[in-house]
């Protein structure tokens, strides 16, 4: 592994879309962490981010052999984070990705071996287990809060994208879906909870061949056909003999469900939506009525976005600034490619079991990354 002992990483930013802005927002809050340039397919969505953030606006190609940049924050479209992400591991660059880590699990396999041959450290997306609310839960779990976890569920249900995305179409096809595009949040938090995943079963149906797009832009009012499982229900059964019900749907109006509910031998634990880093963490230990944690005082856990007007907490980079430190401390960063990886194998083993009916064991086994202790989260700051 390559340890860097300079003060400041120099970070360079490749996808500057709607995203980027809040990453490139929060890069101030954290210590040893330089912007330096940005690099997008459009040369005008990254000399409109370069001046934003009175950072360089580069070609991918500059960015890449650029010797200021040490990591690279791929922030792309999820069909392109397996070239991008190689070819800046090709390019001597740490890199930390937004997710999923690749779109089949074969690639994924070969980012992190090439990032393990090179001597380089690979992370991912989401981070979101490092927030607040993940941190308070996982310290309960530790401290035997419901003792050894059995059985849970976790529900992502909503209506889709394309009542509010004007170019949608990419979410429905092979790579998106409800399980790549919001399962790493649910998946990932139940991984650093519960431990690593063996064995799979899955029921996956589309709810409609072809979404009408109503939301405003080019294409309101014209459909497209679906490519990928809108609805699917699957069984999750952990290393540690917990089973968790997993289920992922766009097509799904309302519903009364609770992000994540973990129960165990002395009690039950719930968690606030994981694709936030902040929330209301409740305990009830042997049936006693709920005791909630509040996050809103704790770090990582304040409302700062939508940043116009607070609803919930958004620290994306809080994962880049683990892997920074990381780089000194010379140890795997948390968001790590192969905590990705393994998500990305249940992923994937959740869609080949609704396809074949079958169950399906994830081959590979994995470390729960350590607890992010508060003294080592509050030391990221700048």
């Amino acid at each position: 592994m390559v340890v860097k002992t300079k003060d400041k990483i120099g970070l360079g930013v490749i996808g500057c879309g709607n995203i980027s802005m809040t990453y490139l927002k929060n890069a101030a809050l954290f210590a040893g962490i330089e912007l330096r340039a940005c690099a997008d397919i459009s040369a005008d969505m990254a000399a409109l981010r370069a001046r934003e953030y009175n950072i360089r606006a580069e070609s991918v190609d500059q960015l890449l052999a650029d010797s200021e940049i040490d990591l690279v924050l791929n922030l792309t479209i999820p069909a392109v984070h397996f070239d991008v992400t190689m070819s800046a591991l090709s390019a001597g660059k740490h890199v930390f990705t937004e997710k999923p880590l690749a779109t089949s699990a074969a690639d994924g396999r070969t980012l992190v071996a090439e990032a393990s041959a090179r001597g380089l450290l690979l992370g991912s997306a989401p981070d979101t287990f490092l927030g607040a609310a993940g941190r308070r839960a996982r310290r309960l779990m530790e401290e035997g809060a419901i003792g050894r976890p059995v059985s849970g569920t976790a529900f992502m249900m909503g209506r889709g994208m394309e009542h509010w995305h004007p170019n949608p179409q990419f979410y429905y096809q092979p790579g998106g879906g409800p399980v790549f595009d919001m399962g790493p949040y649910y998946l990932t938090m139940m991984v650093n909870l519960l431990g690593p995943v063996v064995r799979v079963m899955a029921m996956a149906t589309k709810g409609q061949e072809e979404r009408l797009i109503t939301a405003e832009g080019p294409f309101q009012n014209t459909t497209f056909k679906v490519g990928t499982p809108t609805n699917v229900l699957s069984l999750l059964e952990f290393q540690s003999g917990a089973a968790v019900n997993f289920g992922a749907s766009w097509d799904v109006f309302r519903h009364s469900n609770h992000p994540i509910e973990l129960h165990g031998t002395e009690g039950s634990i719930r968690l606030p939506d994981p694709d936030t880093f902040g929330g209301t963490v409740s305990l009830s230990e042997r049936g006693a009525d709920w005791r909630n944690f509040e996050s809103e005082a704790e770090l990582y856990g304040k409302r700062n976005w939508p940043f116009n007007a607070p609803d919930r907490a958004n620290y994306r980079m809080l994962g880049v600034a683990d892997l920074v430190r990381s780089l000194h401390d010379g140890r795997a960063p948390r968001a790590s490619g192969d905590l990705a990886l393994h998500v990305l194998e249940i992923m994937e083993a959740i869609l080949t079991s609704g396809e074949s009916h079958q169950s399906v064991s994830i081959g590979a086994t994995l470390e729960q990354p350590p607890l992010l202790g508060e003294d080592e989260a509050r030391s990221f700051l700048a």
